[in-house]
């Protein structure tokens, strides 16, 4: 009985060490002190210090978290009453609607990169606006984050009992007051997981990013990019470092969030 248990167990190692062994490379090395090579010359916090003092960084730092709140508070909104309405409501094509949800989460980013691309640069032909910068990237943001708030939302209705809503009717609350007072406060960890989860995928995306920026509107993986273009750096792995811990800490809170409270 304990071999398979421990095959399991050096599969799982394996299969781990597999994942996650180019982002643990990542890190060790934003903490070598050789500037070249693969070589351990010690421990140091020396990149760390210098990316402090990287203006560019930081204006790069800026424009990430500013795309990445405002999407975020829109996707959170647009996502919750998207995911409520599939859910709670009854009307025609409502399975068709649950499954084009599903399409943007599978589309593959460049496809959805182009057609953003292509779409901007149609209105702002046509209709003289906007150009592409910080607001174009910020409304392609939404776009992808959409669909995975609602998931998550309609994930925790389903593990609502409705006969809770039903009896608030049933002593005289509204449909309003009925939302306000029963149902969202057990959302409300569902809406939490929904916009971490959007924050997190904000912060790592790239793809959509670089064909929707502008002129000013740089975000960290971009500049993570263009830098390693021209070589990598150990400034660029303390950089990645803190990419990888900000995305990982969103991770471990949607999960959180999500566990949070589970209703029943």
């Amino acid at each position: 009985m304990k071999r398979p248990g421990l095959r399991l167990g050096v599969v799982a190692a394996l299969l781990y060490g597999f994942l996650y062994a180019p982002l643990a490379a990542v890190v060790v090395a934003s903490f070598n002190a050789a500037r070249f090579g693969a070589e351990w010359r010690g421990f140091t916090l020396e990149w760390y210090r210098t990316l402090g003092g990287d203006a560019q960084a930081w204006v790069a730092t800026r424009c990430t978290l500013e795309v990445a709140l405002a999407s975020t508070l829109v996707a959170t909104v647009l996502g919750t009453l998207l995911g409520y309405g599939l859910e709670r409501g009854r009307f025609p094509g409502r399975d068709a609607c649950h499954w084009l949800l599903q399409i943007p989460v599978f589309l593959p980013d460049i496809v959805l990169a182009v057609a953003l691309l292509l779409f901007y640069a149609a209105a702002e032909q046509l209709m003289g606006g906007p150009e592409r910068g910080r607001l174009t990237m910020i409304l392609a943001h939404v776009t992808f984050e959409i669909p995975f708030v609602a998931i998550v939302v309609r994930a925790r209705l389903l593990g609502i009992d409705p006969a809770l809503e039903e009896a608030a009717r049933d002593l005289g609350a509204d449909e309003w007051r009925t939302f306000r007072w029963v149902t969202l406060p057990l959302l409300r960890p569902g809406i939490l997981a929904g916009a971490m989860l959007a924050f997190t995928l904000s912060l790592d995306d790239f793809v959509v990013s670089f064909f929707t920026n502008g002129p000013g509107a740089t975000t960290l993986p971009i500049l993570i990019y263009s830098s390693v273009k021209r070589g990598v750096t150990p400034e660029i792995n303390a950089l990645s470092t803190l990419v990888v811990l900000a995305s990982l800490a969103g991770t471990l809170g949607a999960a959180w969030l999500q566990r949070k409270r589970r209703p029943g």
